[in-house]
């Protein structure tokens, strides 16, 4: 089974290091958090996985092959990323901006098959879109946009699937519908890897967390393992009681 690691790596703007020597092993097959407080390297990581920023240092492996030395076509049928913003082109339509997910898979002309357009289908479906097809992408709200954004990055159907902060304007109801979708991908086998900011929505639905701060790997590990009054206090300055939610039967943090 394919495997995504990194190897000491080190990530900067100009002369500013952000992600500092970090070596992780993404577990396949399950849901990785990305936790952290603000500016700790979170999404820089996420996009030096996604091979948009190049590392200073180190590598990003798929397997055991170096993700430089994949083809940009290769690569985007293997791992697919939801960004945190996007800007929809002007004058088209939802279906045809999920359509856009099928892009590694079109021929020469960049046609879609009958086959490729299921997959679109099935990924409006799956993201609660379907009656929004025909719409214009630039008249939908920020919620609307972001479902069909995700609808898209599910159409590639890659083995990898990178979400930087994914419930940004979902409301309350829409966000646990999203993290209900990432467990049904994972019993599909996928390995998804999404950057979080509640630290108790990430308890309840991932089975690895990664937390980081100023750059570098603090802990990693389960919910049950990492999230720690000590961590809590050390990353997040937060002074906190870890619970059990009664329901999940997930650890859950308490602000005192």
């Amino acid at each position: 089974m394919k495997q995504i690691t990194t190897e000491k790596l080190t990530v900067g703007y100009q002369k500013k290091v952000v992600v500092d020597d970090v070596s992780v092993v993404i577990p396949t097959g399950k849901i990785t958090a990305l936790l952290g407080p603000n500016g700790c390297g979170k999404s820089t990581f996420l996009k030096t996985l996604a091979r948009i920023l190049k590392p200073v240092s180190g590598h990003v492996l798929i397997e055991s092959q170096n993700v430089d030395d994949l083809s940009s076509k290769m690569f985007a049928r293997q791992l697919a990323l939801l960004p945190q913003s996007q800007l929809p082109p002007e004058g088209i339509t939802v279906r045809e901006a999920v359509s856009y997910g099928r892009s590694p898979y079109s021929g020469i002309w960049g046609q879609l098959s009958e086959k490729d357009w299921q997959y679109v289908d099935s990924a409006m479906k799956a993201t609660g879109i379907t009656e929004l097809m025909d719409r214009k992408v630039t008249d939908l709200s920020g919620g609307q946009c972001q479902r069909v954004w995700l609808a898209l990055t599910l159409a590639q159907d890659s083995d990898y699937i990178l979400l930087d902060e994914p419930t940004t304007y979902l409301d309350l109801n829409h966000q646990v519908e999203l993290m209900k979708l990432l467990h049904t991908l994972k019993a599909q086998k996928k390995t998804i890897v999404t950057v979080l900011h509640d630290i108790n929505q990430a308890c309840r639905y991932c089975d690895h967390l990664i937390v980081m701060k100023d750059g570098q790997v603090m802990d990693e590990g389960s919910p049950e393992s990492v999230l720690t009054t000590d961590l809590l206090s050390s990353v997040f300055s937060l002074d906190a009681e870890i619970h059990r939610d009664p329901v999940a039967r997930t650890p859950v943090c308490v602000v005192r």
